[in-house]
């Protein structure tokens, strides 16, 4: 059983696919998210790129829910074109959500987590990208984000050894709504091949699942087809 697991972006994607799985699997899932998640899970609406409301829904839904035994990271946004045409407030709120909202979760989370007296201890699965181990043209905002998230995650779990498990997910692209608000020609291509978001949530729960002192490190999780990927 993996107990209370806030997802961030669990509204929408691979949080919502994540968030169906731990209640699936028995656990409870709770949700932050700009929007309103269905399925009924205990949620708190908050923008990430804010630190204050970041923090704030980590502790009022570990609260509520007695503490805190898992933390997903899957909220993301993505601001598509060359450097010196994607506005610098727009470039900036990429960071602030992917790389700086994954740092304030996790750590307003950190005194629940390693408090958990579940099966499998207080554990974290931050949500990179292949995009966070391969550059791209027009994607600096999001490679940066997820650069960071991957330098992020690895130190954290350096930082943490023996405390909270750290699991690092790299994932590629997925059929979820991250690409409909794109210009088409930053979108996959009709015979793009894709991983459903379900299939990478059942990774995520994999890490999660695991023995007190046994971890996952990092996964790797692509259609076998990805081109971002190696």
């Amino acid at each position: 059983m993996v107990g209370n697991v806030l997802i961030t972006g669990g509204a929408s994607g691979l949080g919502r696919a994540t968030a169906a799985a731990v209640a699936k699997a028995g656990g409870r899932p709770l949700v932050v998210d700009l929007n309103e998640p269905d399925g009924g899970f205990d949620h708190v609406r908050a923008d990430l790129a804010d630190r204050e409301q970041a923090e704030r829904a980590v502790r009022e839904l570990a609260e509520r829910a007695g503490g805190l035994d898992g933390v997903v990271t899957a909220a993301g946004v993505d601001a598509c074109g060359r450097l010196e045409d994607v506005a610098a407030d727009t470039w900036e709120r990429v960071i602030a959500v992917n790389l700086l909202g994954t740092a304030a979760v996790v750590r307003a989370a950190l005194p629940f987590l390693r408090a958990s007296e579940g099966a499998s201890g207080g554990r974290v699965v931050t949500v990179a990208s292949t995009l966070g181990v391969r550059a791209l043209s027009d994607a600096t905002a999001y490679c940066a984000s997820k650069f960071g998230v991957v330098g992020f995650t690895r130190a954290l779990a350096a930082e943490l050894a023996g405390q909270v498990g750290v699991t690092l997910l790299i994932p590629g692209g997925m059929h979820t709504s991250f690409f409909d608000d794109r210009p088409e020609q930053y979108k996959p291509g009709p015979d793009a091949r894709l991983n459903q978001p379900e299939d990478v949530a059942a990774a995520i729960l994999f890490a999660l699942g695991q023995p007190r002192g046994c971890e996952v490190r990092e996964l790797v999780v692509a259609a076998s087809t990805e081109t971002s990927w190696p």
